[in-house]
């Protein structure tokens, strides 16, 4: 169903069963499927797909150019999965050539009022950001991950599988899987082990986690601690995760407790 006063360009691909509010714009290489709704007053420009059971809130805007001095108008697009919310104001830029031209937003996250993504991020599944999060340009953003309200994520940040960010926290450095950070510049400041209770992740596996934890934050070298550890530790697969998000980008800063020396 297409409200009279909404805008939708004759060569949009829009399954019949999307419902298009009032005053909505919708540019002409659009694609949207089956059951996802736009509330009203929604602008969705650019080569962007989204796909089923979305539900978008008034004033989200998707697809205007990447807010990058480098972008020359050269073909980008942004890529949107199935049972998203993207509430009030929500904004989403394509790529940039210098990113691989593409944005990317998964399935079943929820993404609160004014929260802003950049060009060329890459959003995983079952992840919250809160109220005001800004995210910079080619951040990675993994699966189930949570982040507070009014957070500043820096540009080519990557942030682990079920980490979580406290309120109000500038993110500068990458946090590993299962990390709680928080601080005016994050600090890591432990596991997060109501997010890995929800999981139900085992006690056991969270004892062997936070073992680990100890042992390589207990000072900053924590690339030589983790070659130390015993063979047992490095095969648990909570364990393998969060070493193979440190060592799959070296040249990232990871995010350290401020207590250690």
């Amino acid at each position: 169903m297409i409200h009279p006063t909404a805008i939708v360009d004759n060569n949009s691909k829009i399954s019949e069963s999307v419902e298009v509010g009032p005053y909505c714009v919708i540019g002409p290489e659009v694609e949207i499927d089956t059951n996802t709704k736009l509330h009203s007053h929604i602008s969705i420009k650019g080569n962007t797909k989204i796909g089923k059971n979305n539900e978008i809130f008034p004033f989200v805007s998707i697809g205007t150019s990447p807010q990058d001095l480098k972008y020359k108008g050269e073909n980008n697009s942004i890529l949107i999965g199935n049972n998203n919310k993207l509430r009030e104001y929500v904004n989403i830029n394509p790529g940039t050539s210098h990113g691989g031209t593409i944005t990317k937003l998964g399935n079943n996250n929820l993404l609160m009022v004014y929260t802003h993504v950049a060009h060329d991020c890459n959003l995983g599944n079952n992840i919250v950001l809160a109220n005001n999060v800004q995210v910079g340009g080619h951040v990675t953003i993994e699966d189930n991950a949570i982040v507070g309200g009014s957070c500043a994520i820096h540009q080519f940040s990557r942030i682990g599988n079920l980490a979580m960010i406290g309120g109000m926290t500038g993110v500068l450095s990458d946090v590993i899987p299962f990390g709680l950070s928080l601080g005016n510049r994050n600090n890591l400041v432990g596991l997060n082990l109501i997010g890995l209770r929800r999981a139900k992740v085992s006690n056991e596996d969270i004892k062997i986690l936070q073992k680990f934890y100890d042992i390589i934050f207990s000072n900053q070298n924590f690339r030589s601690n983790i070659e130390n550890i015993n063979t047992e530790m490095k095969d648990n697969k909570y364990v393998k995760i969060i070493i193979d998000f440190i060592n799959s980008d070296k040249k990232r800063p990871i995010s350290l407790p401020d207590n250690i020396k």
